[in-house]
């Protein structure tokens, strides 16, 4: 049947029509818990959080510290009635209004990526319209409003125990004075905030504290998916689902392109670092997984010992031979003076005095993932940005590994290029703390 020419509501006005008086409560006998959930995250890529939804309220299961957390939405009765605190179940009242984290080793970009969210109005059950035009004007009015905020939970981060963090807007959050140092010895100061998060479950908790532990990830993208369980306590998971899809699309679009990069012989990364003598290659699933993705091979995958004593002369012997059939070569050595690491300290620790074997120097391609860190407190980024948004570190070793000499690495740097590090500071923050940040997305075809 064709529609009559004098109905002047599309089917997506009458959508919009019918959920508006169903936010407003105009149909009378519906039940008011009868709500249509749409901001809803589900877990994908994770392994050690999961999300659960009621129709007032939302549970997180968190298997790092085994704890229940059960989010009440604070506009419903159950709000004012329950409070739980205990060794397997925690609530809080969301969105969360205020919240402190602890900074230790503690990827605070999180809280930086871009939320858009609506909240200018509450719809009042007397604003039920039955002349359709007012309606439509309304709905006009609403639509407008969601768009015009653009908000990120940095501007609700109110407390922090250290200023140990690299994200140049967080630095300026502190020196503004918008977030207060907080004492950890002192459990009192924590009581002020609706939430404290921390990464370091073995410490202590008050009622308020959450832990929120994405490094506790095997791989990149179930570390970057952590942006959903944050989502949860600000009711913002649209959001979080688009940050998150955004960046995994970009990741494993980047990982198709390198695997079209490499040939039969893959480029053979040694990722190694250098402690009290003994040089160690990585088995980290999440290093090996990075290069597996960049189109490499981990050179442990084809030798049958990780450990080489450079005090002891077969061992160095043996350390040497295989450095000259690598690649690349990635330098994890942990330092005090990251600024003063260069290549001339990888050759000393190596305890080689000569290098002509060596392709990966030749080549130039020794690497180190300190690019980015704070001086004051020797922060590295690769702790924080390089979490949240995992395309980065993917993007710089597909670089390192099939250089094209015009693509400049976020968080490594070559030391055989002599390439120094960036110290991060509140003045590299070029917009307001309230406003967030984007995740960058690469340029990937």
């Amino acid at each position: 049947m064709i529609p009559s020419s004098s109905s002047s509501v599309s089917w997506l006005q009458r959508f919009l029509v019918a959920a508006w008086f169903l936010g407003c409560g105009c149909l009378q006998g519906l039940s008011a818990a009868s709500t249509v959930k749409v901001n809803i995250s589900r877990v994908e890529d994770a392994v050690n959080f999961h999300i659960y939804y009621g129709q007032t309220f939302k549970v997180i299961k968190n298997a790092i510290d085994t704890r229940s957390y059960l989010l009440i939405q604070d506009n419903s009765r159950m709000a004012s009635r329950t409070k739980y605190c205990t060794s397997r179940i925690k609530s809080f009242i969301i969105p969360l209004s205020n919240y402190s984290v602890d900074a230790e080793l503690f990827p605070v970009s999180f809280f930086e990526v871009s939320i858009n969210r609506f909240s200018g109005i509450r719809v009042k059950p007397s604003w039920c319209f039955r002349d359709l035009k007012r309606v439509q004007i309304m709905i006009s009015i609403l639509e407008g409003l969601l768009d015009v905020q653009l908000l990120g939970l940095l501007g609700s981060l109110k407390g922090i125990t250290a200023d140990s963090v690299a994200s140049p807007c967080v630095l300026k959050l502190c020196e503004g004075g918008g977030a207060e140092m907080i004492n950890k010895s002192n459990p009192q100061q924590f009581q002020q905030f609706s939430a404290n998060f921390i990464s370091n479950t073995d410490l202590a908790q008050a009622c308020n504290f959450a832990s929120f532990a994405p490094t506790s990830e095997s791989l990149p993208l179930q570390r970057a998916e952590w942006i959903k369980y944050l989502g949860v306590y600000a009711n913002l998971e649209y959001k979080a689902n688009q940050v998150y899809n955004a960046v995994k699309e970009n990741y494993l679009c980047l990982a198709r392109v390198a695997a079209s990069k490499a040939s039969s012989v893959k480029p053979t990364v040694a990722w190694m670092e250098y402690n009290d003598n003994i040089w160690s290659f990585t088995t980290e699933t999440l290093k090996m997984k990075y290069v597996e993705d960049a189109g490499g091979e981990n050179v442990d995958e084809s030798i049958g010992k990780i450990t080489y004593n450079t005090s002891n002369p077969d061992d160095l012997e043996q350390l040497h031979a295989i450095l000259c059939t690598v690649d690349v070569v990635i330098d994890g050595t942990n330092t005090s003076d990251p600024t003063g690491y260069t290549m001339s300290t990888f050759v000393e620790n190596v305890g080689v005095a000569d290098t002509s074997c060596f392709a990966f120097l030749a080549n130039q391609s020794l690497w180190r993932y300190d690019k980015r860190l704070q001086n004051a407190s020797n922060t590295l980024d690769w702790f924080d940005g390089a979490v949240s948004q995992p395309q980065l570190v993917l993007a710089d070793l597909t670089e390192a590994l099939f250089p094209t000499g015009n693509y400049t690495t976020t968080y490594f740097r070559n030391l055989a290029k002599e390439e120094s590090v960036v110290n991060i500071t509140a003045d590299m923050c070029d917009r307001d703390t309230s406003t967030a940040l984007e995740p960058t997305i690469i340029p990937c075809s």
